[in-house]
């Protein structure tokens, strides 16, 4: 088995993890993100609703989408990230630097690597969150869609591919910008580990590997919360002026959610999202680096 077959299967194995475990979390951000302002108290009164009103199966809505979904985004995400560490590992022991072999990649390679990395996992986790944010925010009383593969015909149908990258511009830019400092931050701490205690990648602690992806979801969730808070606005617009639109662009929903909400809102739903960090972050780093050692050693 090729090394990107393994990186690519190793990461759709941490894309699962990510969504089993952060999915409750992810719709009780998404509803406060994308709810009127006074519509929740807080984080604690959106779950409760949810439980009250949709039961316990509600956090789990719309699963089956990412689940497929951001198993390959994930998938992606880890193939680029590794093929472009390996490129620059490369470049560096030909010119004699980096370290031994040329691994110790630099900030700003890493930082490419990542943005590269969200970039190409951009172009299929835009229509996978669009789809899941639909179904989501759906009424149980008065759905649109009976399921993604309903939603993805009907929204394909009426408004073509434009409806299902609907927001696809603020998606590559949250990937690319999120992605460059995840990965930057993560590697730079194995990295860390390994000069210091002088080992090998595969020999740090499954629990090390948690905590680092969790620091890392913390750094990513820093720089891009607020760009995410936008994309779900328009992943929930009308798709034109018959349909409810509010927004005509990125930019428009910035200043019209500035001007109504004022700049709360731009945090709004951060609560769960930390919470949900750390948690679907360290499971998708150790589901990835589990999945690479098992398949490594075969």
């Amino acid at each position: 088995m090729s090394k990107t077959v393994k990186d690519l299967t190793a990461g759709t194995a941490g894309g699962m993890s990510q969504v089993l475990v952060g999915q409750p979390f992810d719709i009780v951000k998404v509803r406060m993100q994308t709810a009127p302002k006074g519509t929740y108290k807080g984080m604690l009164d959106c779950a409760g609703g949810i439980l009250k009103n949709e039961g316990p199966l509600a956090f789990y809505k719309g699963t089956l989408t990412p689940l497929l979904g951001i198993g390959v985004c994930v998938s992606i995400q880890f193939g680029v990230l590794e093929y472009t560490k390996r490129y620059f590992a490369a470049q560096n022991s030909a010119n004699g630097a980096g370290g031994v072999g040329g691994k110790d990649l630099t900030v700003a390679q890493l930082m490419v690597a990542g943005v590269a990395a969200g970039l190409a996992n951009g172009v299929v986790s835009g229509p996978v969150e669009h789809i899941r944010i639909r179904l989501q925010t759906q009424s149980d009383k008065n759905r649109l869609y009976s399921g993604p593969f309903d939603a993805i015909k009907k929204i394909y149908s009426a408004h073509g591919i434009a409806g299902i990258y609907k927001g696809q511009g603020v998606t590559l830019l949250r990937e690319a910008t999120g992605y460059g400092v995840y990965f930057m931050a993560y590697e730079k701490l194995m990295q860390r580990e390994m000069a210091q205690k002088g080992i090998k990648r595969e020999e740090i602690s499954a629990s090390h590997a948690v905590l680092y992806g969790a620091a890392a979801g913390y750094v990513l969730w820093a720089v891009i919360y607020p760009i995410d808070m936008i994309k779900s606005r328009i992943q929930t617009d009308g798709f034109s002026l018959a349909t409810g639109q509010k927004y005509k662009s990125a930019l428009d929903c910035v200043r019209t959610v500035w001007r109504s909400d004022g700049i709360g809102a731009f945090t709004r739903g951060l609560g769960p999202t930390l919470i949900r960090s750390p948690f679907a972050n360290g499971a998708t780093f150790l589901g990835f680096e589990m999945a690479n050692r098992l398949l490594n050693s075969v």
